[in-house]
This record gives structure tokens, sequence and C-alpha cells, in this order.
């Protein structure tokens, strides 16, 4: 009888957000910083400044810029790991606190944490992300090579942003809500905007995701389609929400490998 290892207990790791805690099992992939600059940063606005994060080659040059989108857990470990991961690839990538001003989710429970985002104005988060870039392009970045992707909370804002910000190239959104009904702070949905994207995004989402209905993917196919966007979406159709996230039980190895050649490829693809 062949005995089969245990599978290692969960445990608390050092650096994300309290609500998913333990984690399930050990993170697929951890990107160390050898050759990169990266760091905590200051971040000025219009209306003070606000935390983040970057990384980028360590040698001196002009690198295409990506601004990274939290997931709503705030910018915790996974989504500095990403930013590595982008920097490995040779971007200077940048990931404000998105929900500063609004209160840090970091040590809050998934309850705490929706409370505080619906109090995040999406002006808010839109302007932010313009002064994200702003201290990208005095920091090494190009600011004719412009990209942004998010996740989950952030795949919304992705779209969103593609359909404010002109100075972008591409955009790759992974499995962010496409459809809500409009508030004052958030008045506008991916659906909603789908004819004023102003650059192509490339929308990864899950076909077993449950808080995203297929149905409300097909529909924003058509949208797409309608207005003949360069902008598409694939489907993994037997992964779930947050297929990408590699410390959670979501994670599906094969859907998100594929999904990251694929935003290599897509953001190639469109000059950055």
């Amino acid at each position: 009888m062949t005995t089969l290892p245990t599978p290692p207990l969960p445990t608390s790791v050092p650096g994300f957000a309290k609500a998913v805690q333990p984690i399930a099992h050990t993170t697929e992939i951890k990107t160390d910083s050898e050759g990169l600059e990266v760091g905590d940063i200051k971040i000025a606005t219009s209306n003070g400044e606000i935390p983040g994060y970057f990384a980028k080659p360590i040698h001196a040059g002009s690198y295409p810029i990506v601004l990274v989108v939290q997931e709503i857990f705030g910018v915790h470990e996974h989504i500095r790991d990403v930013t590595r991961r982008l920097a490995k690839l040779g971007y200077l990538a940048v990931a404000p606190e998105l929900f500063y001003r609004q209160g840090s989710v970091a040590n809050l429970q998934i309850e705490a944490i929706r409370e505080i985002v619906a109090r995040v104005p999406d002006a808010q988060v839109l302007t932010d992300l313009d002064a994200t870039l702003a201290w990208a392009e005095t920091h090494g970045g190009d600011s004719k090579r412009i990209a942004i992707s998010g996740f989950c909370w952030g795949g919304r804002i992705t779209w969103l942003y593609a359909a404010h910000q002109p100075k972008l190239k591409a955009g790759v959104a992974w499995y962010g809500r496409l459809d809500s009904a409009s508030t004052e702070l958030q008045p506008h949905s991916p659906l909603s905007q789908a004819e004023h994207l102003k650059v192509p995004v490339l929308g990864l989402y899950g076909g077993a995701d449950t808080g995203i209905p297929l149905e409300t993917v097909h529909t924003f196919q058509a949208a797409l389609a309608a207005v003949n966007s360069p902008s598409t979406v694939h489907i993994y159709p037997d992964a779930p929400h947050a297929f990408y996230a590699d410390y959670r039980p979501s994670y599906r190895k094969e859907a998100a490998e594929d999904g990251w050649q694929r935003l290599k490829t897509w953001l190639k693809q469109h000059g950055v």
C-alpha cells in the first residue's frame, strides 16, 4: 500500500492580508528581487500622498510602465510579487494603495474590507492611477509605453481606466466584475463603458466563476463585438474566480500560466 504524503497544514504567512490567512497551501510562485530595484514609495496626488510599491530592473534605463491594480485585499504580498514578476520581464511596475484614504484593509476580515471598498469612489481611484502614472513617468518609466493590469476588484478598474486614460497602450483585466448597479460613488460598469474604451484590453475570466456569471461575460463579449472593439475576452471553462491567485485554493496552475503568457503576448503585441 502506497502512503501518500500528508498535505501541508494551513499556515499564516507574513505579508499576506489577514482576510486570506491561513494560507491554504504553499504559494506556487515566489519572485525574488535579484536584479531589481524594489521598494515602498509615496505617490503625490492632488489630495495628499498615497503609499505604493514598485519594482523595476536595477540598471538605468527607460522602461515600459505597467500599473498593477490590487485585489480587494490591498497591496499585500501577492500583488507585490506580481509587481516583481513584471519587473523581471523588463517593466517598471507600480502598485498604488487605492483604498488608503478610506482605510487599511491589511488586518481586516472580508466583511470589514467590503465596507471600506464600498466607500471608495471610482473617480478617486482613476485620478490616483493618473498620479501613479505620473510618478512612474518621472522615475524611469517610458511615457510612450504604458499598460495596466488588475485582479478581481482591480480587474473591474482596469476596464474603467482603459475608458479614462488615452495614454495607455493596452490593459489586461483578470476576472473583474463586468456589470453592477450604478451608484453615486461607482456610476459606471465595464459593460456600460464597452463603447468608450480608448485602448485594447484583454479580459481573462473563469467559466466556473460563481461571482461573475458566464452569461454576463457573454453579454460583455457581445457589447465589445457590437462596437468592433479591439478588446477581447478569453474564458477558461473550468476555472473559478481568482484562478491566478497562487496562494489561494482557487488557484489553477494551467489557466494561470496560460493567462500570464497571454498577458506577455498582449503587451508586446500592443507595443508595451
